[in-house]
């Protein structure tokens, strides 16, 4: 099986440190999304544009959400319960509205200024972020891997990106801070 996907990404990386933890053989492709002959690729396996994806000789699947249930699966592992589906929705809102910002910024926006579509974007954040924060105790949520993961990934993506003051949220910097002591968190470091 073949992961497409950068280094960069909180969702590819996600997908990347659940297979090392659950010894799935992938072949992670590094792509530059923004190179001409990289985005060929991507858009070639998916035209929606959007990384990861991944190919097996079956299936190309794209979306973190998708290929994730299909690892469970293929592995015998249960699949998330919904109120962990919920928690996971609720931090792939929170970091799909960073990304937003993001590449706002990178296209030259100014996102501080009063607009709907940045006011929804940062309201979406803060009140994802303080929910997480309330939850993250919950046993929906220590009890099963790969929403831990998908809240590392995030949270690491925030500092990495330098996108919000954390601060405010001390079970959340906790959380990162002990995360990212696991091998796995140091060997998918966006940083190296």
């Amino acid at each position: 099986m073949q992961l497409l996907g950068s280094t960069t990404s909180p969702f590819v990386r996600r997908i990347r440190i659940w297979a090392l933890l659950n010894h799935c053989e992938l072949e992670f492709i590094n792509l530059d999304i923004f190179a001409e002959h990289d985005r060929q690729l991507m858009i070639k396996n998916n035209p929606a544009r959007k990384i990861p994806v991944l190919i097996t000789k079956q299936h190309t699947l794209a979306d973190s959400n998708n290929i994730i249930r299909f690892l469970l699966e293929q592995h015998a592992h249960p699949r998330l319960s919904w109120q962990q589906e919920h928690l996971l929705s609720t931090i792939n809102g929170c970091n799909d509205s960073l990304v937003e910002l993001l590449l706002c910024q990178r296209s030259g926006f100014d996102t501080t200024q009063d607009k709907l579509f940045f006011n929804l974007q940062n309201e979406r954040i803060a009140e994802t972020l303080s929910y997480l924060n309330s939850h993250l105790t919950d046993h929906e949520f220590k009890s099963c891997e790969y929403l831990c993961i998908s809240l590392y990934c995030l949270l690491d993506w925030i500092c990495f990106r330098e996108l919000v003051d954390l601060t405010p949220f001390s079970n959340l910097i906790e959380f990162h801070r002990s995360y990212s002591q696991h091998t796995v968190a140091q060997q998918t470091d966006p940083r190296i």
